[in-house]
């Protein structure tokens, strides 16, 4: 026989029962909100299908050159930007490698090639710098797995629409800064000067001119060797660039100083090397992110800052390469699925290669010129950057220091656009100020702060701008049309005005000064408030009029809104301003003709002070009348 439960043991149950359910509903109601924010971003899991219809060999003919051909370039350039980042060679090759090939499986782009950028790599570096305290090598797993986590969150809520409004400006300056911090930060080891011996007793320096002044103080201690590496490089560099610009002069020139060199070690004339950077296969995997040690949460919150700004760097980097490809080829491109791309690429990075990987601008574009059809040329990119990392481990060794310094110099003097520049110092007195900020906080402070610095400057430059409606006194003319009131109002007590521009909150201060200044006529009895062209109203532009209007009713002054449009008018209603003015003296615009609603402000006008003198004719067209 069995016995019912104790009552305790009944409640127990009951609770447990209850708490489960709300667990289940909480958990249906996420899962059911995930699914619809998937839905909502129109993001494609798997667009590579499409470069897989009709793929042919022609056409994998194509894509293997390419990848081939960017191949020659990206090993080196990968290791030069883990050289300016500070981190061992062999993480850029592999972020080379991981990044083109999965990049590809989710990008909506053909031709851009994913990896190691000079901009990221500084920014890295620029920020450890600031920061000497922080473990580099065992902080950058978890940083790129931050990364990878914004920009995946980024991507699913269509964040990369929102690039559109950043100021060109602003990302001209930025990687004009870069360049010069970049050319900079190699001088050191283009004229043989080690780094113990510029920062010793000292942390480095992290400002352009603080930089600049401790190679001065050390240029006696410079290596003759180390010049004339470097002198050599760049000739050679521009000459096989001249001559023959399809070859991959990058590795042309790092392999024929780094023959050069050990042949003439043999006759006593030595240069610095990577002697000390060789690396096997099996040290190829970086240390993987760190989320349940004690400092991982104190590690995150310093890395957000950086992790955001590289987050917005490449997505910008992304957004630039990918329309301009798209414009040549005609293939339509998704910014918020290659975010995603990015987010999957860094993602990757963060547990295979351990360094961020962005869009990047020189090779996509020898991906497109070298012929490259579908995102096929990326992967093979990738699958040749990884057999060079697997094989070119002791080959570091004869790398002269001076002549990747050199080529490090080469890559940033591409990102000096002469063209961009002098557009956005001409164009307006604005960008001046936004280029000229945004350059000196580059030079002067940490990349992640300059470029929001930039970025803010542009944005309240661009609300000062925008925030200067125009109100201008109107009357009617001989015709019966609107015009600006040239020989005062035809009755002193009222005032028609006109209102041009934005009314949104950076506005609403300036609407009240100008209205301030028509109320000071003693005679003035009755305002007709024409918002035909306001645009954007908003709760501060909405408290305005209501501060207007009490100010209005205090004097026994009326107020009367003509003009306004649906939106104006729903933003009106919702805010409850409809009944506040009266609805008798809210008139809205007529599609058939634009001065009608203002005929009707005037004619109230007259009525609320018992007049019949003011003369209101206005050429209406019947012709131009809404059909019923």
């Amino acid at each position: 026989m069995l016995h019912p439960p104790p009552r305790d043991a009944a409640v127990i149950m009951n609770a447990l029962r209850s708490w489960l359910q709300s667990v289940l509903h909480s958990t249906g109601r996420i899962i059911s909100l995930g699914r619809s924010v998937v839905s909502d971003s129109a993001l494609d899991p798997f667009p590579l299908r499409r470069s897989l219809l009709g793929y042919g060999r022609r056409t994998f003919r194509s894509d293997l050159h390419a990848g081939l051909t960017v191949a020659m370039i990206d090993i080196p350039q990968g290791m030069a930007y883990a050289l300016i980042a500070g981190l061992p060679l062999h993480y850029g090759i592999t972020c080379s490698a991981v990044a083109s090939i999965v990049a590809p499986l989710l990008a909506s782009s053909r031709q851009t090639i994913i990896g190691p950028t000079n901009a990221t790599a500084f920014m890295v570096f620029s920020y450890f710098s600031a920061y000497p305290q922080l473990e580099r090598l065992s902080a950058m797993p978890l940083l790129v797995f931050m990364t990878a986590a914004l920009l995946l969150a980024g991507a699913f809520l269509r964040v990369a629409d929102l690039t559109q409004y950043i100021s060109r400006t602003v990302v001209v300056a930025y990687m004009t800064g870069a360049a010069v911090l970049i050319s900079a930060s190699q001088l050191p080891a283009l004229i043989g000067i080690p780094k113990e011996v510029l920062n010793e007793g000292l942390t480095p320096a992290i400002t352009l001119p603080g930089h600049l002044y401790r190679i001065i103080m050390h240029l006696p201690k410079a290596h003759w060797v180390s010049v004339l590496c470097a002198a050599f490089t760049l000739i050679l560099y521009f000459v096989v660039r001249k001559l023959r610009p399809r070859w991959p002069v990058f590795a042309i020139t790092l392999i024929t100083l780094s023959l050069s060199f050990w042949l003439l070690a043999g006759f006593g004339i030595h240069v610095a090397t990577f002697a000390d950077a060789t690396f096997t296969w099996r040290e190829l995997l970086p240390v993987f992110p760190d989320f349940v040690s004690a400092n991982a949460l104190t590690e995150s919150s310093r890395l957000f800052g950086l992790a955001l700004a590289i987050a917005f760097l490449t997505t910008m980097e992304m957004s630039v390469m990918g329309r301009t490809l798209s414009s040549r080829t005609g293939h339509r491109v998704d910014q918020n699925q290659d975010m995603l791309s990015l987010g999957a690429a860094n993602l990757a990075c963060a547990y295979l290669s351990g360094m961020p990987a962005s869009c990047s601008l020189t090779r996509s574009a020898l991906n497109f010129l070298s012929g490259a059809r579908t995102a096929f040329a990326s992967m093979w990119n990738g699958f040749f950057c990884l057999t060079g990392a697997v094989t070119l481990g002791s080959a570091v060794a004869y790398i002269p220091r001076a002549a990747l310094a050199a080529l490090v110099v080469c890559v940033s003097v591409s990102l000096f656009n002469k063209r961009h520049i002098q557009i956005c110092l001409q164009a307006t007195h604005s960008d001046a100020l936004v280029f000229v900020i945004t350059l000196a906080a580059t030079c002067m402070l940490p990349l992640h702060v300059a470029i929001f610095l930039g970025v803010a400057v542009s944005v309240i430059l661009y609300l000062r701008k925008a925030s200067r409606p125009q109100l201008i006194e109107y009357s009617f003319n001989e015709e019966g049309n609107l015009a600006e009131a040239s020989k005062g109002r035809q009755h002193p007590s009222i005032s028609i005005v006109h209102v041009e521009g934005e009314l949104f909150f950076g506005a609403a201060e300036l609407f009240r000064t100008q209205m301030q200044r028509t109320l000071a006529d003693p005679n003035l009895r009755i305002i007709i408030l024409r918002l035909k062209n306001a645009r954007h109203l908003d709760a501060t532009s909405v408290l305005a009029l209501e501060e207007l209007l009490r100010a209005l009713r205090a004097d026994d002054r009326h107020l009367i809104i003509s003009g306004a449009s649906k939106d104006v008018y729903r933003v009106l209603k919702n805010s409850g301003l409809v009944e506040f003015v009266g609805r008798d003296n809210i008139f809205l615009a007529s599609p058939t003709n634009p001065n009608l609603s203002t005929r009707h402000a005037l004619q109230r006008a007259q009525d609320i002070l018992g007049i019949k003198d003011a003369d209101v004719r206005i050429y209406f067209d019947p012709a131009k009348q809404a059909k019923p």
